[in-house]
């Protein structure tokens, strides 16, 4: 099971659209994560037409229409593997042992609201991944997200992608 994960995407106040190459793993994918900060629902209208599954959450900057669409905490089981997602998780330091604590009964805990990338594994075990964000990377060199395969209850090959 291919997985792309995507955060704070900011369409269309920091870009009218996904790049290409985003869409092309949409594509691909399926089961595209979303850790929020949309800013209009015409994004999760596309997402959610072009994705063969969507697994989402609202962000701090996302208005009421898509707090009525979205939870606050997506959750999903993907083969096996206990998945979470959740815009905000905080400051960097302590976090791993924070969201170990906050997420007991999960596995991968996907995050965005930072725009910086993010990979570690908390002591309890639990893989926390921030993809950055595809569109607006603030003080980071480049662009990101990232993506991942699940296969036989095991999270494998996750890979951090730069754009332009």
């Amino acid at each position: 099971m291919r997985l792309l994960l995507l955060a704070d995407t900011h369409v269309p106040t920091r870009a009218r659209d996904l790049p290409s190459q985003v869409w092309d793993e949409v594509a691909r994918a399926d089961v595209v994560i979303h850790a929020g900060d949309w800013m209009d629902v015409t994004l999760l209208d596309a997402l959610e037409e072009r994705s063969r599954q969507l697994v989402a959450c609202w962000g701090n900057n996302d208005g009421p229409l898509l707090r009525e669409r979205l939870p606050e905490v997506a959750r999903v089981t993907l083969d096996g593997v206990r998945v979470a997602v959740v815009h905000e998780t905080g400051a960097s330091t302590g976090r791993d042992n924070r969201m170990a604590a906050a997420y007991p009964d999960t596995d991968v805990l996907v995050f965005g609201h930072s725009h910086i990338p993010w990979d570690t594994t908390a002591p309890s075990g639990l893989r926390l991944l921030n993809p950055g964000s595809p569109t607006d990377r603030r003080r980071q060199p480049y662009c990101t997200y990232m993506t991942a395969t699940i296969g036989d209850g095991v999270l494998r090959d996750v890979e951090l992608h730069r754009l332009g």
